[in-house]
């Protein structure tokens, strides 16, 4: 599994292992180090030394590779399953459950339960065979995964290029409204595990719209546009409206059981078949305890 970056401003002139680790935060610079010693890491099509630093438009591709500590061997983990053909799965996540293998996460993955279901999935040398997206390990809901070459190919560009549809719902504290979010968000300046709303980041726009309110809590949807790294929570926070039970970006003065951040709704045509799917995940139980109004729009 690789993943390409190209270099802007705010970027250049750091160390590439350091610049590396505030990028892909859950890796340690040791790890990465290590990937730069190996030729798993390129700028511009060419291996690197750890020492030089990224130039501003530079192309920089990682090649992510196992470590010892990692193992892929397959897991019986029950999966509920909201779709499946010969080219690709769709579960409902439950949250807890992270996504793929990572630093602190060895066993017990997404991926683990899908190597023993589907026996062999596109990439299966790498860290993320047949994944094609994520969820954040508390979030819970739709999930898509590859099992051919060609689905995976094809799914990564329709993420790529925004012909998935995305829906989210969320219970935020306090109620953000019905607008369009558009805010750029970059890495933390400081806490390299966190993302933050920056006019030097990348284009980021939600769409939200609020479906019910108590008082002091909301159910809100959110229509994604763009992807970037936890960017419904980021968005709310900066409205004063923070996903009710996020440790990182929350409010800590009301707690909940989990973070209520729950991936509803995937739209998309299949992209083998081109059939038009539209699918759902149930609204997780821990959501259903709220009783909220439903405004009268």
């Amino acid at each position: 599994m690789s993943s390409n970056l190209i270099v802007t401003p705010d970027m250049i002139q750091q160390r590439l292992d350091t610049f590396l680790v505030r990028q892909f935060p859950t890796y340690s610079r040791t790890y990465f180090q290590s990937l730069i010693a190996q030729g798993f890491v390129l700028i511009n099509g060419l291996p690197i030394k750890k020492k030089d630093r990224p130039k501003l438009g530079d192309e920089i591709e990682v090649c992510f590779q196992l470590t010892p500590e990692i193992s892929l061997e397959p897991e019986n983990i029950a999966l509920d399953i909201l779709y499946e053909d010969d080219h690709l799965i769709v579960i409902n996540k439950p949250a807890g459950m992270v996504t793929h293998p990572a630093p602190g996460h060895y066993t017990g993955t997404f991926v683990h339960a899908l190597l023993y279901h589907c026996k062999s999935l596109p990439g299966a040398d790498s860290l993320r065979p047949g994944i094609v997206h994520r969820l954040d390990k508390e979030t819970s809901g739709v999930l898509i995964a590859a099992k051919t070459i060609e689905a995976h190919q094809k799914l990564v560009e329709m993420f790529c290029e925004r012909r998935i549809e995305k829906f989210y719902l969320a219970i935020s504290v306090g109620s953000p409204g019905d607008k369009d979010i558009a805010l750029p968000i970059k890495r933390h300046p400081t806490k390299r595990k966190e993302m933050a709303v920056d006019p030097l980041g990348k284009p980021a726009i939600s769409k939200c719209r609020t479906i019910a309110c108590d008082g002091t809590l909301s159910l809100v949807e959110v229509q994604l546009i763009t992807g970037r790294t936890h960017q419904i929570r980021v968005h709310l926070k900066h409205l004063g409206t923070p996903v009710l039970g996020d440790l990182v970006y929350g409010n800590k003065k009301h707690a909940a059981a989990r973070m209520m951040l729950h991936a509803y709704r995937l739209k998309f045509f299949h992209p083998i078949t081109g059939v038009p799917l539209d699918l759902r995940a149930p609204l997780p139980d821990e959501f259903k305890k709220y009783r909220f109004t439903i405004l009268d729009k």
